[in-house]
């Protein structure tokens, strides 16, 4: 199977337009199914795979305490391998079309509160170049909204601060204009004239650098909010999508209409961006318990 995936790989790229994000997932999702069905039935041939063993698989990864989200996750890049090999007649038919999902739980997302956003970009100390730059980082995701993957693949070029916005290129490549708020045109004019310039360690178009000069990566990224959130007191384990959460819900709490949101971040389907409403709802009502003071009983 192994010499079919390195075709499937052109496929997803090629033919089905998927960022290099969700090609790697897919595949290494399906090198670890590859790898049991190997280990576990001495199969290399994917003809030979039944419904049976794909079941089987769905077992193995329930015992390993595996989230349903996760094993959903894999079924569907199982499934669409296998309907690859049937397209490409490696196959007589897709065993693994009509296997069911584990149902998900539906959690909603962890939002921060607006007040605990602006602790957050606030303690960001300094005028250095690392600091300059983690203002921007800051400013940028929470002020517009991006995925992390749209933020770090961002390049100078992206940026179009007389005019207000940036330029995303978001899943499947799909392109966005999104616009810039004043704080982060400020941050973002401060970091470009007196703090990239001393990043940079030669022709690199990539917007975020790291200290040596490349291109900031998502642990990263991940490592600069962990401690920010320490030094803001913020008891959560603030994470780059969390911001997004942010963003969208603190948008529908104003007023912007769910269309828009839609648009602005970026999603293809709007029952994706209705999650929010839920947040939304959830968000105020915790709001207006912790702060009314008729809303709770008096111990």
């Amino acid at each position: 199977m192994k010499y079919l995936m390195s075709e499937y790989q052109y496929f997803l790229k090629r033919e089905k337009g998927l960022s290099q994000n969700t090609i790697t997932a897919y595949l290494r999702d399906l090198d670890q199914y590859r790898l049991f069905i190997e280990k576990t039935y001495e199969i290399t041939k994917i003809h030979k795979v039944e419904r049976k063993h794909i079941e089987a698989y769905l077992k193995f990864m329930h015992k390993k305490s595996m989230s349903s989200k996760s094993m959903s996750r894999k079924l569907t890049a199982i499934k669409g391998f296998h309907q690859f090999a049937l397209s490409e007649k490696e196959t007589d038919t897709n065993v693994a079309y009509d296997i069911e999902s584990p149902k998900i739980e539906k959690t909603l997302p962890q939002v921060l509160s607006i007040p605990e956003v602006v602790r957050l970009i606030e303690a960001v100390k300094g005028s250095d170049p690392l600091a300059l730059r983690n203002q921007a980082l800051l400013e940028l995701i929470y002020g517009s909204g991006l995925r992390v993957s749209e933020l770090l693949d961002l390049k100078t070029s992206d940026i179009h601060l007389l005019d207000g916005y940036v330029r995303i290129v978001g899943k499947g490549n799909k392109e966005r204009e999104v616009p810039l708020g004043e704080m982060s045109v400020l941050a973002l004019r401060v970091y470009l004239t007196k703090s990239r310039n001393q990043l940079t360690m030669g022709n690199v178009d990539y917007l975020f650098l790291n200290q040596d000069g490349k291109r900031l990566s998502r642990q990263g990224f991940f490592k600069i909010l962990r401690k920010l959130a320490k030094s803001a007191g913020i008891e959560q384990d603030v994470s780059p999508h969390m911001l997004r959460h942010s963003f969208a819900t603190h948008l529908l709490e104003a007023g912007v209409d769910l269309r828009t949101l839609q648009e602005l971040l970026g999603h293809e389907d709007i029952q994706t961006t209705q999650i929010y409403t839920h947040i939304s709802q959830k968000h105020l009502k915790d709001v207006y318990l912790n702060t009314h003071p008729r809303a709770k009983e008096k111990e």
